[in-house]
């Protein structure tokens, strides 16, 4: 009998900690929303590292949370709700990285080294195991939802990134999220524009070009995404037709990978 007692208890225990876990990620969004900015040109965010660091108490129990979610209660969430785990999961962690530094540092390759760079540091626990942020996005991420639109949503602390948004994601608003996250992304001239009969767009396209050849969406490679987003990178009718005729030149800008702080 006691031991049908002690077998129950640790199945309200299992179930107990599943029910805890916050789908909505109400903490994490808070704290976006109070320390993460749009700039006029709602394109671009900064964000406050001050702000986030008189919050890090609040923080660190955001991060505590997502690390107690065990592999096997992932494993058992529908795709949305892994895929929104995961990215909440590395811009929080990417804030706590900063914070361990700043504000006495440029950029997030200044918490970096000759032999080890800021995403291959494994310095917190996610799915029962020590993980690097590399870990979330080209283990997890990339591979497993092959969604191009991840790379508008996970954000690496630079100028040079898409937008960390002012919301927490979430599967009930998942797929809204990533599809204005990109066209903000696209629309964004100091990123992707086209200048003197050329197409310049963010390195991300040449670094992660093989996202944009799996047919996601209809793109089997990036001439593809650019003229689906032809009216984001161009307001002349001439220059949107030669980008969905996929005719344009296209190179590659330099990636600021300035800190996205506030005042800058």
């Amino acid at each position: 009998m006691k031991r049908w007692w002690l077998l129950l208890a640790g199945l309200f225990v299992s179930f107990g900690a599943l029910a805890q876990f916050d789908h909505e990620h109400a903490a994490w969004d808070a704290l976006v929303k109070r320390h993460v900015r749009w700039l006029p040109d709602n394109k671009q965010s900064r964000v406050d590292y001050a702000g986030f660091k008189a919050d890090h108490a609040e923080l660190k129990k955001v991060l505590a949370s997502l690390s107690s979610v065990t592999p096997a209660e992932f494993d058992a969430w529908p795709q949305p709700q892994r895929m929104a785990f995961l990215i909440n999961a590395y811009n929080a962690f990417t804030v706590e990285l900063i914070l361990g530094r700043y504000p006495d540092l440029k950029s997030i390759k200044d918490l970096g080294s000759f032999l080890q760079s800021p995403w291959k540091k494994k310095f917190f626990r996610l799915l029962g195991d020590a993980r690097h942020l590399d870990w979330i996005e080209h283990e997890q991420l990339r591979p497993l939802f092959a969604d191009w639109r991840v790379h508008a949503a996970v954000n690496c602390a630079s100028i040079g990134c898409p937008a960390l948004r002012n919301e927490a994601f979430t599967a009930s608003r998942l797929d809204a999220q990533l599809d204005d996250g990109m066209l903000r992304f696209m629309g964004d001239r100091t990123r992707n524009r086209v200048r003197e009969g050329r197409l310049e767009v963010s390195s991300i396209f040449k670094w992660f070009g093989e996202d944009f050849e799996q047919g996601h969406r209809g793109v089997r490679r990036p001439e593809d995404l650019y003229a689906r987003y032809a009216s984001q990178l161009s307001g002349d009718a001439a220059q949107q037709a030669a980008l969905r005729a996929k005719t344009m030149a296209v190179s590659y800008l330099d990636y600021d990978w300035s800190l996205n702080a506030t005042g800058r």
